[in-house]
């Protein structure tokens, strides 16, 4: 065996010991047993959703009502900014979630006006209001809706991978989904009951801190509006929340708030949110949050003028405490609903990870139960294993002695496959199983390639080792360019697939990856070997 061959075969050696690494671990002495063996595998080779069962959602995100949201914020800043500047006009009101309109606006500052709206506010277009006059309408850009729009969507999709992955579930998929508008696709392989998980994913999480104004709380929501005979007093809202008093006839009994329709802190205010035991009930807990030092310093000086009202901590457009202000707050305070431990935490979870920028709804929703799973995994390891072995039985009779050669690089193919799978992290599916049986096929073909062209060599008369040669040498370009195709149409089903299609074009990849090294490398050295140990007069078994 000459010096060259020794080091193929210890490379060919030391990528097997690699892929083993990768699949099993190092071995332990005494051996593992089987099962362990086994187990350790399963936890190296990660499986998607389909064969360990869990949960699978769409989500769609309502778009719709961040670009309300930012029409509301746009029209208070506009009014604002026009009472600063003393501009006269009979009324400002939001149309629609991109439309404003602001009626008679006094002639002689029309002028002002259009200065404000042009250089305050370039995301909107101004028009004059037809049937109105000295009236405009404002209207949000199409180009700055798709960018609202679009932000929306992957502030949705990144508030709910770090709420999926503070919770600790197995390797969830978070990520948009392009089969419709807006959507977003949550699997969590492995959680049979995603009771808790949906909950985190809805809470909208938006912390709000406003001041109570005086004259409630009330029981209904009626009582409130007769208080004022049925005008609220301007900048006001009415706002749903819980009795804070201990009685047991009382205790969680809806009532009504008057508070300022602004906050004076928000949740993007928000730098810390811990869970902590609430020291008043036994087996209760409280959320001990912080502001930012930016907010704080709004926030000190509005305690300090608010002495002795009540402060509202609002979560989600509910009133959870309405707590006295006693004395000037600069950067932190708590929130107190009696929670138990869970629900403090998941709290404290949803307010760190965001607020999300608007509502979500449910359009789909399936449960994989792990009998599933487990039924998918055993028939594809299945169709997997009689492929292999069919494949195998018919190269050792149809090339004899040489179809074991294509044998052993058929199952070194499949280990560096899947060894490839546990060193990258990638998710084996159940198309992913069906590109690893195709892979089997692809390695099938690339060997009778080469075969073939060994025989028609033999046949020309030439020698063993130089129809070796040619044959691997004339098979090669072939073998790159049906390779070569078919990698690129995985590109594009990668691109532009889901996830069952992506899963599947992911496989056969790293497989046609392994089968030209296999096929190609590894082959031809076992060629080599096996034609180092035979005897020069013996023909070649092919």
């Amino acid at each position: 065996m000459t010096s060259n061959l020794k080091w193929k075969m210890a490379f060919i050696a030391g990528v097997v010991l690699l892929c083993i690494f990768g699949l099993i671990g190092l071995p332990q002495f005494p051996p593992k047993s089987w099962v362990d063996i086994k187990d350790n595998f399963s936890k190296r080779v990660r499986r998607g959703l389909d064969l360990q069962g869990g949960t699978h959602m769409i989500l769609q995100v309502q778009v719709n009502e961040a670009l309300n949201l930012h029409t509301e914020q746009t029209l208070n800043n506009l009014t604002r900014q026009m009472r600063e500047k003393n501009i006269r006009y009979e009324e400002a009101r939001r149309v629609d979630d991109t439309h404003i309109l602001v009626r008679n606006v006094a002639a002689e500052q029309l002028g002002d006006f259009r200065d404000l709206v042009t250089g305050g506010f370039q995301e909107w277009d101004m028009a004059p209001a037809a049937g109105e006059i000295n009236g405009f309408v404002l209207s949000m850009k199409p180009s700055y809706a798709a960018i609202l729009r679009e932000t929306t969507l992957t502030q949705a999709v990144e508030t709910i991978r770090r709420r999926i992955d503070a919770l600790g579930l197995t390797e969830p998929l978070v990520a948009a989904h392009g089969r419709g508008e807006n959507e977003i696709l949550v699997q969590l392989p492995g959680e049979g009951d995603p009771t808790r998980a949906k909950a985190v994913i809805q809470a909208g999480g938006q912390l709000e801190l406003r001041l109570v104004r005086e004259g409630g709380p009330w029981a209904s929501e009626t009582e409130a509006l007769g208080s004022f005979g049925g005008v609220l007093p301007a900048g006001t809202e009415l706002v749903r929340g819980r009795s804070e008093v201990r009685s047991a006839s009382q205790a969680g009994s809806e009532i009504w708030y008057l508070l300022d329709r602004l906050p004076v802190v928000t949740g993007r205010d928000l730098r810390s949110a811990t869970p902590a035991p609430d020291g008043t009930i036994p087996g209760r807990y409280k959320v001990n949050f912080s502001i930012s030092t930016e907010a704080a310093r709004r926030f000190g000086p509005f305690t300090e003028a608010n002495i002795g009202k009540q402060l509202a901590i609002v979560l989600d457009r509910r009133v959870y405490s309405a707590p006295n202000i006693h004395g000037r707050i600069d950067d932190s305070g708590q929130i107190e609903g009696q929670f138990t431990q869970d629900q403090a935490r998941d709290l404290a979870l949803v307010l760190r990870s965001g607020a999300l920028p608007a509502s979500i709804k449910y359009l789909e929703e399936r449960t994989v139960g792990p009998s599933l799973g487990a039924d998918s995994v055993r028939q594809g390891f299945r169709a997997s294993i009689v492929s292999l072995v069919a494949v195998m039985v018919f190269m050792l009779f149809y090339y004899r002695l040489s179809g074991v050669n294509a044998a052993v690089a058929l199952i070194f193919n499949l280990i560096i496959l899947l060894a490839a799978l546990a060193y990258f992290g990638a998710v084996l599916t159940l198309p992913g199983i069906a590109g690893v049986i195709l892979t089997v096929g692809m390695g099938v073909d690339s060997n009778v390639l080469v075969f073939e062209r060994i025989r028609e060599e033999l046949r020309a008369g030439k020698a063993k080792s130089g129809a070796v040669e040619a044959g691997f040498d004339r098979a090669f370009l072939t073998i790159i360019d049906t390779h070569v195709t078919t990698v690129v149409s995985c590109v594009f089903l990668f691109l532009f697939g889901t996830g069952p299609v992506q899963g599947f074009a992911v496989t056969l990849v790293i497989g046609l990856l392994a089968n030209l090294f296999t096929s190609i490398y590894v082959s031809k050295a076992i060629f080599h070997w096996h034609l180092a140990r035979q005897p020069r007069e013996e023909a070649l078994s092919i």
